[in-house]
């Protein structure tokens, strides 16, 4: 099987992320981050689906982006709450982290270099309202092209590969994609400012997470505070 880097946060998207990696019959090698984020629980969610899903090398590295802040997720900024479809369309929300997909496939690229693997694979979304700018195709083309100039592998010919199998799927397809691949939804977290290990219910990451499996027909396993 061929070794591929993938970026876990314990997320929805992410795990989903995880499942058609291992569809496509890659072996993964997962990576979270400890970013300073306010919702480190994900960090637990992570190892425990990385283990669920039989992964035998899973890596944490701790950075602090705290230091940077500009984020709600990083920084005393309030998460947004309550928030319609339409305002959470229309601007860059809070939640966005300054430059943190950047950084991701950047310690991605460097850990894929060292276990000799030319694929990345990143759960980045661009359909459901994230707004984030790093989360769009260009910018995943744009990093895809940096890989080949930046490491010594591209320079001596490999090509790297990063894939964003959800870019284009909304939260309902990614839901259906998912539970077509065995995965278990019960132990993700995807709120951005949880109550202990509940989930908040009312951030943007919550809503369009529940609205998700609401679409897709999907019993949704999130534990929420109300």
């Amino acid at each position: 099987m061929k070794p591929a880097v993938v970026l876990l946060s314990g997320g929805l998207d992410s795990t989903t992320c995880l499942a058609l990696a291992k569809q496509q019959g890659f072996a993964p090698v997962c990576l979270a981050i400890a970013y300073g984020q306010r919702h480190a629980v994900e960090l637990e969610r992570a190892r425990a689906v990385a283990t669920a899903m039989g992964v035998t090398d899973f890596r944490i590295v701790s950075l602090s982006l705290r230091e940077i802040g500009g984020s709600a997720l990083t920084a005393d900024i309030d998460v947004p709450k309550d928030r319609e479809e339409k305002a959470m369309a229309s601007e860059i929300p809070p939640t966005y982290v300054p430059a943190r997909n950047t950084v991701f496939l950047a310690l991605a690229l460097g850990l894929a270099e060292v276990i000799g693997a030319t694929d990345i694979f990143i759960g980045v979304n661009a359909v459901d309202y994230s707004g984030y700018p790093d989360c769009r195709p260009e910018f995943i083309r744009a990093f895809e092209a940096l890989a080949q100039l930046a490491t010594r592998a591209g320079v001596q010919g490999a090509h790297f590969t990063i894939h964003a199998p959800l870019s284009g799927m909304n939260k309902a397809e990614i839901i259906r994609a998912g539970v077509a691949a065995g995965v278990d939804y019960a132990l993700t977290h995807s709120c951005y400012d949880p109550v202990g290990e509940l989930a908040c219910g009312r951030c943007d990451s919550c809503q369009l997470r529940r609205k998700g499996f609401a679409e897709a027909g999907v019993n949704d396993p999130t534990r929420y505070v109300r």
